[in-house]
C-alpha cells in the first residue's frame, strides 16, 4: 500500500557477487524499512551485473520514473567497481577527482595509500557530496540518484546521511498479529476484510517454526483509523477461526 502523495523510491542493486549468490543482499531490507519510517514509498527493486550498459540503462529508466533512486554497490577501489563511471556516462558527464576528498583519503591511509584507493575520490561531475562523519570517502547524489556503497555498515552510514537531505512524506501505519495456523484457514475472511478497507493493505505471510505452521497478519496504510479498524476485524476473524495468537 502506497500513499500517492509520498515521494517514490527505486533501489538498484549492482554487483555480480549478488547475482551469483555469493553474497546475500541485506541492503534492500534496510532501505525499505527506513523508507517506510519516513514516508518514502519503495516502488521497485532491480539487480544488475557489473556492466556499464546495464547500470546506465537501469539508472536512466528508474530516475525518470521515481522521485529518488538509491544504488548500492560498485564504488570501491577494485577494477569491477564501475558504478561511478557508469552513472556519470548515463548522465552524460565526466568523472572528476574531488581534491578535498583525495586529501582526506591520503590522510586516512597514510603510507598505505594507493592509486586504487584514491579512485574513491572520483565522482560524476556536478554530483553533490554527502559527508557522513567517517574517514572513508563520502557518498554523493547526482540529481535524484543517490550512489551508495554495497558493504552494509558503510551503506547504512551513507544512506542515513543522504536521507537527511531528501524530501520525505507521511509514514505508513502498521498493525501486526502472528497466529498459529495456515493462511488458507483465514484466506476467505481476509478477502472480505480487504474488500471493506480498500485503502489498507492487508497481507498474510506464512512461515514454520519447528514444523508448526504460523502466519503473520499485517495491516498497513496511511490512514491510522482505517488501519486500526481493519486490524480489529482481523483479530475478530482470528478469534472466530479458533486460532491461537503466537506469544
Amino acid at each position: 500500500m502506497m500513499n500517492k502523495k509520498n515521494p517514490t523510491v527505486a533501489i538498484l542493486v549492482i554487483g555480480n557477487e549478488v547475482l551469483s549468490g555469493r553474497i546475500a543482499d541485506v541492503n534492500v531490507n534496510y532501505i525499505c524499512r527506513r523508507c517506510a519510517d519516513v514516508g518514502l514509498d519503495v516502488a521497485e527493486v532491480r539487480m544488475v551485473r557489473d556492466s556499464e550498459a546495464a547500470i546506465g540503462a537501469a539508472v536512466n529508466a528508474l530516475r525518470q520514473t521515481y522521485t529518488y533512486v538509491f544504488t548500492t554497490g560498485g564504488i570501491g577501489p577494485t577494477h569491477d567497481d564501475i558504478t561511478i563511471a557508469s552513472i556519470a556516462k548515463a548522465f552524460g558527464v565526466a568523472v572528476q577527482r574531488n581534491v578535498a576528498i583525495e586529501q582526506q583519503l591520503r590522510d586516512h591511509y597514510g603510507s598505505r595509500v594507493t592509486p586504487a584507493a584514491l579512485r574513491m575520490a572520483d565522482y560524476p561531475a556536478g554530483a553533490r557530496i554527502v559527508p557522513h562523519g567517517e574517514s572513508f570517502a563520502p557518498s554523493c547524489i547526482m540529481e535524484n540518484v543517490a550512489i551508495l556503497a554495497g558493504q552494509p555498515r558503510i551503506m547504512q552510514l551513507m544512506f542515513e546521511a543522504t536521507l537527511a537531505l531528501l524530501q520525505t512524506g507521511t509514514p505508513l501505519h502498521m498493525r501486526q498479529v502472528d497466529v498459529w495456523g495456515m493462511e488458507s484457514q483465514l484466506a476467505e475472511g481476509l478477502a472480505v476484510i480487504q474488500g471493506r478497507f480498500a485503502d489498507v493493505d492487508i497481507g498474510s505471510y506464512p512461515y514454520r517454526v519447528e514444523g508448526r505452521a504460523g502466519t503473520a497478519l499485517v495491516c498497513r496504510g496511511a490512514d491510522a483509523q482505517a488501519v486500526e479498524q481493519s486490524f480489529l476485524a482481523v483479530q475478530a476473524l482470528v478469534s472466530d477461526a479458533g486460532l491461537d495468537v503466537r506469544g
